[in-house]
């Protein structure tokens, strides 16, 4: 019989358990799991789930919230937030439409767009990063101004007279494939997000500044330089993404988009992103993106009523809040607990003298 390894051994042997158990534990694994138990649900509910129609459908209802989900991911992951990204994404539509109605050429049109766009997200960025207000604040507030200026510049305007071209894109697939063309984009984007964010030095920036700020700047870290940068390419991306939507719709008004950033937000969340901060990852918010288009897609080919389809949204945020900080709720009552137990001890020890 062997003898015993003793402790060292047992130790080793659960720290492999905890290694090899590690990968299921991921939140992006919770995430996989959903997608196939939405795809199970969404086969029960419709045969129609998993036809190419219905999911160019699909596709095409999620591709411009999704593409504004990757610049507010590195955002978040610093710590900060923007919640002007579907007022951008309106006051680029709006643009769109007041130059086309002026007579301008597509090719000028989207370079003057995307400059907006950036000029937005740079207004953002000197307001958090150099006068060192609170991103929230600062992003509510410039919510209901670009969204001001989109009325201002639209008004009352309605816009449709764009080339066929373009407006093709929000109707027809992407070559040989059964996706939108905003869902290809979008997918593209992802990987380049990803290289970025996952195999890069700055990348790893992002996340030591999430994690904590003020060890970033004493490590020579030019933080406010960062964070301005990533507002920048927010307006960027976003300003795109109204361009695209401005052609699904085939209409640019100046209410297109409008309360978007509430879903946007919803599933950077639900993909594990944390709201403090430094955690998070782009395979995360794409695996989301697929939860909250297939649900609610699942839903809509049910009797469920379609106005209450906020129940999705605000649902998933609520569990893709509570859910990643469950450990730290039940360690925090087992604080408690030890604490009251140790007092009632010592009490019942003072008693007893």
């Amino acid at each position: 019989m062997a003898p015993d390894a003793g402790p060292a051994a047992v130790s080793h042997r659960r720290r492999s358990a905890r290694e090899l158990a590690h990968p299921f534990q991921r939140w992006e694994t919770g995430l996989f799991a959903a997608v196939f138990a939405i795809l199970l649900f969404g086969t029960q509910a419709s045969s129609a789930f998993l036809t190419s129609g219905n999911l160019f459908d699909l596709s095409i209802s999620i591709g411009e919230v999704a593409i504004m989900t990757l610049p507010l991911t590195l955002i978040i992951l610093t710590g900060e937030i923007d919640l002007s990204i579907a007022s951008t994404l309106g006051l680029s539509s709006a643009m769109v439409g007041y130059l086309t109605s002026q007579g301008w050429s597509m090719g000028p049109i989207f370079f003057t767009v995307l400059l907006i766009g950036a000029a937005a997200g740079a207004f953002n960025g000197f307001l958090i990063t150099k006068l060192g207000l609170p991103s929230l604040a600062v992003t509510i507030g410039t919510l209901t101004l670009y969204r001001g200026i989109a009325v201002i510049v639209l008004g009352p305007l309605t816009v449709s007279t764009f080339p066929e071209r373009y407006t093709n894109i929000g109707i027809n697939t992407f070559p040989h494939t059964f996706l939108s063309w905003s869902m290809v984009f979008f997918f593209v984007l992802a990987a380049v997000f990803a290289v970025v964010l996952h195999l890069t030095p700055f990348g790893r920036t992002l996340f030591v500044i999430g994690a904590n700020q003020e060890a970033a700047i004493y490590a020579g870290v030019r933080v406010k330089r960062i964070k301005m940068l990533l507002f920048v390419v927010s307006g960027i991306v976003c300003s795109f993404a109204g361009i695209l939507y401005t052609f699904k719709l085939s209409t640019a008004v100046q209410d297109n988009g409008l309360g978007l950033e509430l879903t946007v937000v919803a599933i950077v969340l639900l993909g594990g992103v944390s709201i403090f901060g430094g955690k998070g990852s782009i395979v995360g918010v794409v695996l989301a993106v697929l939860v909250y288009a297939g649900l609610q897609n699942a839903l809509f080919l049910t009797s469920f009523p379609q106005r209450a389809i906020g129940i999705v949204t605000g649902g998933l945020l609520i569990v893709s809040v509570l859910v990643p900080n469950t450990s730290s709720f039940w360690h925090r009552a087992q604080a408690t607990f030890r604490r009251r137990s140790a007092r009632g001890a010592l009490l019942d020890v003072q008693d007893g003298r």
